[in-house]
């Protein structure tokens, strides 16, 4: 129940001040957050590279207020591209990216998101890797999905993510495995109401079982967000009885949880992609990892006492 709480609490800014500033709070940041600069995080990437990980990278940093900082955005990931263009890693290092933080919620939101995020997509393609559209709330996704449907057209390799705990999602995800897309499903980490979204974890578990079959089935390149054992085990199930080869989907789990299993998945030849966020404001995402799972709450609650 508490993580419904926390996610509210990731919307508050008396709360940011207080998490901010709590003891233990800069030791479990820095478990999921890579660095506050693209210079910090640079040396990581090569690292996952030589360990036998891929990589997605996220600019952290969603409350975009106005034209001029969602374009600062833009120009965050102009500037990782070309961090990223020496090492010649091509899709073995690509970008995550919210188009919250492009200015979608702004006003004509729609087309300065997708006027910011273009040019983005464009360089990751020049130096031979691409970008995933992550998805947000419900209320940005008929937005986000129709930027998607547009940047495919010059650059069919972007890819997006769809989120299980959705009703809609069974509909989106059948949709995208058709048009051949890369799609990206997780459970879900935004606090929706349940005339949306289930509520259950049980439900959720479900859906997402459903969605992965006909992710598999289709003729798209699906990746698997999630640190669930037995969705790994029914990933792997599912993909053998589609007559997948390893290469043609992916596992994918966050930075900072479950490092041995990457290194096992990568060992015995899965792609496995690690989701890899930076930057200084973390807060936002920061929540939603508390949220997405009680240890790491505990781990954060131990850390303050442990400080203060």
């Amino acid at each position: 129940m508490l993580g419904p709480v926390i996610l509210a609490a990731s919307r508050s800014d008396k709360m940011r001040r207080f998490v901010s500033a709590a003891p233990g709070t800069k030791q479990v940041v820095a478990r999921f957050i890579a660095g506050e600069t693209v210079e910090q995080v640079v040396p990581i990437v090569k690292d996952a590279a030589a360990k036998g990980l891929e990589v997605t990278l996220d600019v952290v940093g969603e409350d975009i207020t106005t034209p001029e900082q969602a374009a600062a955005a833009r120009d965050a990931y102009l500037d990782l591209i070309e961090h990223l263009a020496g090492l010649g890693l091509g899709t073995k290092a690509e970008m995550s990216v919210k188009l919250s933080m492009f200015g979608q919620a702004l006003e004509g939101g729609h087309e300065l998101a997708l006027a910011n995020v273009r040019p983005v997509v464009e360089a990751a393609a020049a130096i031979g890797t691409t970008v995933t559209l992550d998805a947000e709330d419900h209320t940005t996704l008929d937005s986000m999905f129709a930027i998607h449907e547009e940047l495919r057209k010059g650059f069919p390799q972007t890819g997006c993510v769809i989120q299980a705990y959705l009703f809609r999602t069974e509909d989106d995800a059948r949709r995208l495995a058709d048009a051949g897309s890369r799609v990206r499903v997780v459970k879900g980490a935004y606090k929706e109401p349940a005339s949306v979204a289930y509520q259950d974890k049980a439900e959720i578990d479900k859906a997402f079982v459903r969605i992965l079959k006909i992710l598999m089935k289709g003729g798209g390149y699906p990746m698997i967000g999630s640190h669930d054992p037995r969705l790994i085990a029914i990933t792997q199930e599912l993909a053998h009885r589609a007559g997948r080869k390893p290469d043609e989907y992916e596992f994918q789990m966050l930075y900072g949880i479950r490092g041995d299993e990457h290194l096992r998945l990568a060992a015995e030849g899965h792609r496995m992609r690690v989701y890899t966020a930076y930057g200084t404001d973390w807060y936002g995402y920061f929540m939603r990892r508390l949220a997405e799972k009680p240890a790491n709450l505990l781990f954060f609650l131990r850390s303050m006492i442990t400080k203060g």
